[in-house]
């Protein structure tokens, strides 16, 4: 058995760094990243393969998510049965989720059954059988999902929005596709998505918990180390998203509904930018921090128009959407609009206040350690640390980095990504 290095305990639960993250590339292109954590007895993975929603053609929009959702449902050495047989014997999990850039894959088990977590995740990963029988039943869940996601007014919502946003472009597709799509998907494109995209290399595991960090690497490599795929293909490049010249509205109307859901708003920074935390630490004055910020203060709780109404950046691999959402009462839709855009017109007219920013600021620096206290949480954070190419010394660096963000910064970011005057809004509801 190996010797557990003496790990104290304030450096457990500091923020994650070089001193204690180890990361290796193995030779066939995984790269893993593991940071121990003795006060649990369990260990958490967590990670990614390029393979995503980007690569999907219009007619076979969904595919990427399919396949992601399939790996689980029996492989060349176990049925769905059995696989799921194997985890709960010794209480652990394992699941996959299809993203636009990737796949992400997490599971969770006590450090004794690290090897048949990552046992079964080499399986899933590597020997998928796609049979015809659960195939079908995925594809009713599927179906039965996006029936679901037609009644829903906030996501329809949100699907007009993208399409509005970024028409012609790869993001204006939803990752879970429309029925007549699903329904279109056959066994042997999920075999042919599979062989073309999955592969080591550009992979990312991620182990955090009860394991010594040189022996979670070791791991890894004695059970994926020797994957290899020399059909593997890269995901096309993400073009570029074609600004809206004037604001546009579209609508989708489903009968029966006593609520309007509404998205607005306009193509944001990338993760990478060096304009994404200006513009997320700005956006928790408009529309995050407190009661929604400015526009759940003006929108919900002075003029009363809205069951909620915030903003979101969501950043990512590419310009994700800086947007708002609200729910309101549909005899309201118009006046929420109106006040929506006199709030972002404020904001991206005026330099925010010098006390909203030192709050915002605070609050930012203060979730930190509470994001990082499980397991999940680091192993999440290790992710992003290698998606993004933040370096490894980020978290240690992200408090100052926060502070050094100027009023001045927050309102040049503001003026180059949002523009009242060229939105895109969409709109369901009755």
């Amino acid at each position: 058995m190996s010797q557990r290095p003496h790990y104290n305990r304030s450096r457990v639960t500091s923020v994650p760094g070089p001193d204690d993250i180890k990361r290796a590339v193995l030779p066939n292109g995984i790269t893993v990243l593991a940071r121990a954590n003795f006060n649990s007895p369990s260990v958490v993975i967590s990670g990614y393969l390029h393979a995503g929603s980007l690569s999907d053609e219009d007619n076979k929009a969904g595919l990427a998510g399919f396949t992601a959702s399939a790996l689980m449902r029996g492989t060349e050495k176990h049925d769905f049965q059995a696989l799921y047989d194997k985890l709960e014997s010794v209480g652990a999990s394992l699941g996959y989720s299809g993203g636009t850039h990737t796949t992400g894959f997490g599971g969770k088990s006590l450090a004794e059954d690290l090897g048949l977590l990552l046992s079964l995740l080499s399986e899933t990963l590597r020997q998928p059988t796609f049979s015809h029988q659960q195939i079908e039943r995925l594809r009713a869940q599927l179906l039965t999902g996006l029936a679901i996601r037609a009644q829903d007014t906030r996501e329809m919502a949100q699907l007009t929005f993208d399409q509005v946003v970024y028409a012609g472009h790869p993001y204006s597709r939803p990752e879970e596709g429309y029925p007549e799509t699903i329904a279109a998907i056959s066994r042997e494109d999920l075999a042919e998505f599979h062989k073309r995209y999955y592969g080591p290399r550009g992979m990312v595991v991620t182990l955090v918990g009860a394991i010594e960090p040189s022996e979670a690497v070791n791991k890894v490599n004695g059970i994926l180390g020797d994957w290899d795929n020399p059909q593997q293909t890269d995901l096309p490049e993400l073009p570029p998203v074609t600004p809206l010249a004037e604001s546009l509205t579209e609508k989708v109307i489903i009968e029966g509904k006593i609520q309007a859901d509404i998205v607005m708003g306009k193509p944001g920074p990338e993760r990478r930018s060096p304009d994404y935390l200006a513009a997320v630490l700005g956006n928790n004055i408009l529309g995050q921090f407190g009661m929604m910020g400015r526009i759940g203060e003006a929108v919900r709780e002075k003029a009363g128009l809205a069951y909620y109404a915030f903003s979101t950046v969501s950043g990512g691999v590419g310009p994700g959407a800086w947007y708002v959402s609200a729910g309101v009462d549909p005899v309201n839709v118009d006046k929420a609009i109106e006040l929506i855009c006199t709030e972002i017109a404020r904001y991206v007219r005026e330099p925010v206040a010098d006390e909203e920013l030192a709050d915002s600021k605070t609050n930012f620096t203060g979730r930190l350690p509470l994001s990082l206290e499980t397991n999940n949480g680091v192993a999440t954070a290790l992710v992003n640390l290698e998606k993004f190419e933040l370096g490894l010394d980020y978290y240690e660096r992200y408090a100052e980095t926060i502070q050094a963000i100027t009023v001045e910064q927050v309102l040049e970011t503001a003026q180059r990504y949002l523009d009242p005057d060229r939105l895109g809004i969409g709109i369901s509801g009755p």
